[in-house]
């Protein structure tokens, strides 16, 4: 890309400094404003600030040094020491001729790859996975198809919640209340229903609670009956999740519950008191953080007081096996904000307990779904809204929407398309607002062909492959090897365009920047903006040679970018709407 062969030129031309200056230290970026040029660096400020030269003398001074006659029309000295770039038409159209016929895409893969763990998801067995898991989901997914994307190894893992105290009241209600024949029509409503009913009892009966306590402590000392039911409510749950994960096209390479590092917790709790980071406590073994003024009074609880562990060592101990087996350079856990204090209590016991790990932990938190009446998302009777029904009705409502835009479609054809918009709509929804803030979920909003949204997106994706189908109809084809040699862009919709293709991976590297998909929903709905006013303005297959095939590969590669943006959120796409 053009944005590199300028970086490497400003690093050779400041490489002759003393002392050297780390070259990574010099970024190009999208210049803001347009009317000042296309890329643009304030890199030389620093540079020049820290070896106690006038930024703007220093920026003359580089710019003489550029050679870039062969890609910039123009490079100007402003402000304090900025240097602004404006890129030749020729060049642009260069390029992008270069991409389609050599089948490049329009970012740069990794130099140098990185290995990432992302976790996500972790629904709790016996359980119905409910619209509170699909952030996690949704944004988990999405993260690690753009870092595989970008090149980089990643490991994704669903850390099921299978292990715990409410394990005790489930094999205590399944021996005593279950309702077999019910288990076989819907065993997640079963299983919640005899939880739910033998909660209730507990609370009632301290005596029944005390056999559900007696239930668990059989099933954590390995009693076969115990260990078959609960193996049997793991299998009867992941037939739940693997049917909500292929609705959402979403995969783990690794599915290791709490249940997996039970073997390690209490050789973990040993570890952190013989070492004097962790302290018996009011009967407990916790871990304080007297030195950190925000986890001053936050202890961590590693052992509670009847023994049992908490969510902090089952995830100490996660760490260590991650750690030991996988040996990343960063992970990532994908959750709701609440749990922030959580994580950081966990990321500053394990940088106590192995002092010498390089991992980067990252806690990647996310805000609420809210109602249209700004309360949490629920039904109209006030319960959890099921992800599997929310799914449904997204298909239904999408079905209803893409029998009035084309009616002539028949019955199979319209479900399909309406489950790729349907389902795409929601998690487009969920992925466009800044991550970090509560949003309003709204079916009218969602499944809109206006505005910023999976049906404008996907819809002008199908614009592109219209024009390919009415090629295919004439007898022809579009081949990359018909470019022209020299591919000139001359109407401004022309030129905008192809800009804006130049800046996909700039929109991917910002989204792994502090892990916000926003920006890249951002730049497809801005993508499609400039390619509808290129399409307005800029007859395609009615243009002559060689202007017609310059227009055509600029179709094709607005339809590759559209395509590969749309998937790396993790949305299918669709020829017809």
């Amino acid at each position: 890309m053009i944005h590199q062969l300028i970086e490497k030129q400003l690093r050779l031309a400041v490489a002759s400094i003393d002392p050297p200056v780390d070259p990574q230290s010099i970024q190009v970026v999208i210049c803001q404003e347009s009317q000042y040029g296309d890329y643009m660096t304030n890199s030389l400020m620093g540079i020049a600030r820290q070896r106690k030269l006038n930024p703007r003398q220093f920026a003359t001074e580089i710019k003489a040094r550029l050679e870039l006659d062969e890609y910039c029309e123009s490079i100007d000295v402003a402000g304090a020491g900025f240097l602004n770039f404006r890129l030749k038409t020729e060049a642009i159209g260069q390029v992008l001729r270069q991409a389609i016929a050599n089948g490049d895409s329009l970012f740069e893969k990794a130099i140098h790859p990185r290995t990432y763990v992302v976790d996500f998801s972790s629904p709790n067995v016996a359980k119905a996975m409910h619209v509170g898991h699909i952030r996690s989901t949704i944004l988990g997914d999405c993260l690690a198809r753009i870092l595989k994307l970008l090149g980089h190894k990643v490991i994704t893992d669903n850390h099921l919640g299978d292990w715990g105290t409410q394990f005790g009241k489930l094999i205590l209600g399944w021996k005593t209340q279950l309702n077999q024949a019910q288990l076989e029509i819907d065993p997640i409503s079963e299983m919640e229903r005899i939880y739910k009913s033998l909660n209730a009892a507990c609370d009632a009966d301290p005596a029944l609670y005390e056999s559900a306590k007696r239930e668990l402590a059989n099933l954590q000392a390995g009693d076969e009956a115990n260990l078959a039911i609960w193996k049997r409510m793991i299998s009867l749950s992941q037939i739940q999740f693997d049917q909500i994960y292929s609705r959402l096209g979403v995969v783990f390479d690794h599915t290791l519950g709490e249940s997996f590092y039970n073997g390690r917790l209490k050789s973990l709790v040993q570890d952190f008191t013989s070492s004097g980071l962790a302290h018996q406590h009011e009967g407990a073994v916790k871990i304080f953080f007297d030195d950190l003024p925000e986890l001053k009074d936050h202890p961590a609880v590693i052992q509670k007081n009847d023994g049992a562990a908490t969510y902090t060592t089952t995830d100490l101990a996660t760490l260590e096996y991650r750690l030991q087996h996988w040996q990343p350079d960063e992970i990532i856990y994908v959750t709701d904000g609440r749990q922030q204090l959580h994580f950081k209590e966990v990321f500053t016991a394990f940088q106590r307990w192995m002092p010498g790990h390089r991992i980067k932990l990252n806690h990647v938190w996310f805000g609420s779904i809210l109602g249209e009446d700004g309360k949490p998302f629920k039904t109209r009777s006030g319960e959890v809204v099921k992800l599997s029904e929310l799914l449904n009705e997204a298909e239904e409502r999408a079905q209803k929407v893409v029998a009035e835009k084309n009616p002539n479609l028949d019955q199979a054809t319209q479900k399909e398309i309406a489950r790729v918009v349907g389902i795409g709509a929601v998690k487009y929804a969920d992925l466009l607002p800044n991550r970090q803030s509560d949003y309003v979920f709204s079916w009218d909003k969602m499944l809109s062909f206006n505005g910023n949204t999976a049906p404008y997106l996907l819809y002008a994706y199908t614009r592109v492959r219209s024009i390919f189908r009415k090629l295919a109809e004439t007898g022809e084809a579009f081949e990359s090897t018909s470019m022209p040699e020299k591919s000139r862009l001359e109407a401004p919709e022309e030129i905008k365009l192809a800009k804006h293709l130049l800046n996909f991976g700039f929109a991917l590297q910002a989204v792994i920047a502090d892990w916000r998909p926003n920006f890249l929903c951002n730049y497809l709905y801005d993508l499609a903006g400039f390619f509808a006013r290129f399409w307005e303005a800029c007859p395609v297959l009615k243009a002559e040679p060689p202007m017609r095939q310059t227009r055509l590969g600029l179709c094709a590669l607005t339809g590759q970018v559209l395509k590969q943006g749309l998937e790396a959120l993790g949305l299918e796409t669709t020829d017809k709407m």
